[in-house]
């Protein structure tokens, strides 16, 4: 199956093609992870050029650790999503709050193109 539609662009984090010395790329599922990785760590205000870009669950930073501030993360991030990449369906996200402190998320999706289901588990720390 050919995926070009689904998208290349530099590699998160950037890095350099040991092979060619150029930029580094990533493509198709990995790049689409990738760009949901950006726009999650992203905080709105900090791209000049698109200061709504980003995810507001960094003002929640030094919020209590309990599920309600979870739930608030989970609709952070499904809003942050549904708006910044179009090319998946956000499924469900989940999220609450871990024993040591940090805040478990999981993002079920679906890549709109080939309907193919992907997930993004991420942990969130304080530091």
């Amino acid at each position: 199956m050919r995926k070009e539609f689904l998208g290349r662009g530099w590699k998160f984090p950037f890095q350099f093609d040991r092979a060619t010395g150029g930029v580094a790329y990533s493509e198709y599922e990995q790049n689409i992870k990738e760009c949901i990785t950006v726009i999650l760590g992203t905080k709105p205000g900090e791209r000049q050029m698109l200061p709504e870009f980003g995810c507001r669950m960094h003002e929640l930073m030094f919020s209590a650790n309990t599920q309600a501030t979870a739930n608030s993360v989970a609709s952070y991030v499904r809003e942050a999503l549904v708006r910044w990449e179009p090319r998946i369906e956000v499924e469900k996200v989940e999220a609450w709050p871990d024993t040591q402190g940090a805040m478990q998320v999981q993002v079920h999706y679906k890549i709109r193109s080939t309907l193919t289901e992907q997930e993004l588990t991420l942990l969130l720390t304080g530091g």
